[in-house]
């Protein structure tokens, strides 16, 4: 494996999680494993299992997996969300918070997830941006573990995935993920546009077309989310996949969001995701990802719907 270059700072890191504060001094001599996360990036959920078991399996021979939580959306700075998540999704390894991006800039950075592999004289040997490469990823901790003299079995961890941590459907994944704030939205089809930062009666055309959504009801659409202002506002998606999911929740800690979700007019039944049943009944009551759709049937073209009983904020839509 080539030298990529030497391990950059964590002293960056605004705290830590699950760990005394790390440096690259104290970790020399160790093999060292790098995720680069956000807790509601289904991209990184989706690696969760490998890292997990990873860190597990190999810790007694020498590896330390550091993940680096560098926040994407407002809400994923605040520590006592990402310890929830942390503490929820079972992440027991060493934890950097990176809110101010500093270790993010630090290994110039572009990416959730990302992986960095440095041997135990701090070089970087092996990189992976997003999902897939389990098995280059685990070769190449194997490889650097010999190298510092210890005995490492050549089989592969088994993983079992389900819930957010279910590998796509990427055969049938035909719909991109899509930001609701107006900085990054794409193919937003309610009549008029979107009013930047200001208070707007929206209405959902009839019909929408593949991969195009849109709102109903008074909704501010800001820079990063679309912000709910009365009760019974309504998102609606045309979508083509497996999964669909939602980064939302209420507008402020405390509160609950009743939602109703439609497939096609009609309650999912058997499609229903992790975070509603099969009436589509659910409730926003913290800011993070919610699982709307898991389509065990074929997959074809369809339209969600999404009524908010409560005035919420909503950042982006994940399929898989």
């Amino acid at each position: 494996m080539p030298v990529e270059g030497h391990l950059p700072s964590l002293d960056g890191a605004t705290g830590w999680l699950n760990s005394e504060p790390l440096s690259t001094e104290s970790l020399r001599g160790k093999v060292v494993l790098i995720d680069f996360w956000t807790y509601t990036c289904i991209n990184w959920l989706r690696t969760l299992s490998y890292i997990r078991a990873w860190a597990e399996k190999y810790e007694e021979q020498g590896l330390v997996v550091v993940g680096v939580h560098t926040p994407e959306f407002p809400f994923e700075h605040d520590v006592d969300n990402v310890r929830v998540a942390t503490k929820e999704m079972a992440v027991q390894y060493p934890v950097a918070l990176d809110s101010k991006y500093k270790i993010w800039r630090a290994f110039s950075n572009q990416y959730w997830p990302a992986a960095y592999i440095a041997d135990a004289q701090g070089q970087i040997r092996h990189h992976r941006f997003g999902e897939g490469g389990y098995e280059e990823i685990e070769r190449s901790i194997q490889q650097l573990l010999r190298q510092t003299g210890v005995e490492v079995a050549d089989d592969l961890v088994s993983v079992e995935t389900d819930g957010f941590e279910a590998q796509a459907d990427w055969a049938n994944l035909e719909t991109p993920e899509t930001y609701l704030g107006y900085e990054q939205a794409q193919n937003f089809a309610s009549p008029g546009g979107s009013g930047l930062d200001e208070p707007r009666t929206y209405v959902v055309p009839d019909p929408l077309e593949l991969n195009q959504w849109a709102l109903s009801g008074n909704w501010t659409i800001e820079r990063g989310a679309s912000v709910l202002n009365r009760p019974d506002g309504r998102i609606a998606f045309r979508f083509h996949a497996r999964d669909v999911h939602l980064v939302a929740g209420p507008r402020s800690r405390g509160t609950s969001v009743p939602v109703r979700v439609l497939v096609d007019g009609e309650p999912p039944g058997e499609a229903h995701g992790l975070d509603v049943d099969e009436q589509g009944r659910g409730t926003l009551e913290q800011q993070r990802l919610y699982q709307l759709v898991r389509e065990p049937r074929s997959i074809t073209d369809r339209t969600l719907e999404i009524t908010f009983l409560a005035p919420c904020e909503a950042y982006a839509f994940t399929f898989g």
